[in-house]
C-alpha cells in the first residue's frame, strides 16, 4: 500500500505527541482511561539492552492513561489489526528498540514489552507469531499494530486493515537478521485455569464501582481488584468478571460483555 493512502499511526516515543488530532474524538478513548491529564510520553525511561523488558507503569497519551498488564498470561482479544511501516522504520520504539519494519513485531497498548502473540486472521485462518516491543495503536477499535513485515506474513499489507484473535503465549526476544522472533519460555496450556474479563480499570474507586453497577453480571461474578502502582506510582481498580475454570466459558462471558458495550474487554488469568 501506499503511505500517502495510509491511515494507520505507529508509536515510536518521538511520534506520540502528533497523535492529538486523531483522538480527539472521545469515542476514541479506552476502557482503560481514569483520568484526563495533560499529554505526556512514557513514563519509564530506556532500557539499558534493546529487548529488556521496560516498566510497566502507567501512561498517557493525549489526555487518556493507559494500565500495562504486569503479566500476560490468559490474554485474548478479538478485534482490529493495522500495520505501520517505511514512514517509521528506524525510530525509536517504546521498548528502547529501534523499528525494523522488516522484523515480525507488533506494538500493543498494554500487554507487557516483550510477550509473545498469536495473531489470526478470522477470514482465512492464517496464523502467526510476533514479538510486542512498541505501544499502540491509540486509535479507535484498533488492537494491535503489526510490523510491516508480520502484516504482509498475514496476508493483510495490501489492505491495511484485518479482523484478528490476539493470544498472549510466553515471553520473548528477537531472532536474528529479520527472523521470526524466538520464544524464550514454554507456552501453557490456556485451555484450563482461573480466567477473568477485564471489562476496565479506573483510579478512583467510585468510578470502579459505578461501571461495576452497570454490568448485567451477578454481583457475586464481578470483582474490583486493586492493584498496586509500580515505583511509587497510585494504585488503581481493575473490574473483571470471573473466574471462570475454562477460556470456553471465559470466551463467552467476553462475548457477553462486549454485547453489553464493553468493546475493550479482554480475558486475563490469575
Amino acid at each position: 500500500m501506499t503511505h500517502n493512502r495510509r491511515q494507520f499511526i505507529s508509536y515510536p516515543l518521538i511520534m506520540f505527541f502528533c497523535l492529538a488530532s486523531l483522538l480527539a474524538d472521545a469515542s476514541c478513548a479506552s476502557k482503560e482511561r481514569i483520568s484526563k491529564q495533560r499529554p505526556g510520553q512514557l513514563a519509564s525511561r530506556a532500557p539499558s539492552r534493546p529487548g529488556m523488558l521496560k516498566s510497566v507503569r502507567p501512561y498517557t497519551i493525549m489526555g487518556v492513561t493507559y494500565y500495562p498488564l504486569k503479566d500476560a498470561y490468559g490474554y485474548r482479544k478479538t478485534g482490529t489489526a493495522s500495520w505501520y511501516g517505511k514512514k517509521f522504520h528506524g525510530r525509536r520504539t517504546a521498548s528502547g528498540e529501534i523499528y525494523n519494519m522488516r522484523a515480525v513485531t507488533a506494538a500493543h497498548k498494554t500487554l507487557p514489552l516483550q510477550t509473545m502473540v498469536e495473531v489470526t486472521r478470522l477470514d482465512t485462518g492464517k496464523k502467526i507469531v510476533v514479538r510486542i516491543n512498541d505501544r499502540g495503536p491509540f486509535v479507535a477499535n484498533r488492537i494491535i499494530d503489526l510490523s510491516y513485515a508480520a502484516a504482509q506474513r498475514l496476508g493483510m499489507a495490501n489492505r491495511g486493515t484485518a479482523k484478528v484473535r490476539v493470544v498472549a503465549l510466553a515471553r520473548g526476544r528477537p531472532g536474528k537478521r529479520n527472523a521470526p522472533p524466538v520464544i524464550a519460555g514454554p507456552a501453557p496450556d490456556f485451555s484450563h485455569g482461573r480466567f477473568w474479563v477485564q471489562v476496565g480499570a479506573f483510579g478512583l474507586s467510585e468510578n470502579a464501582e459505578r461501571l461495576r453497577d452497570r454490568l448485567l453480571f451477578p454481583r457475586d461474578r464481578i470483582r474490583l481488584k486493586p492493584t498496586p502502582g509500580s515505583d511509587g506510582e497510585k494504585s488503581f481498580i481493575r473490574v473483571q468478571i470471573g473466574p471462570y475454570a475454562e477460556m470456553g466459558l471465559a470466551d463467552r462471558a467476553l462475548a457477553a460483555a462486549v454485547e453489553q458495550g464493553f468493546k475493550t474487554s479482554f480475558i486475563v488469568a490469575d
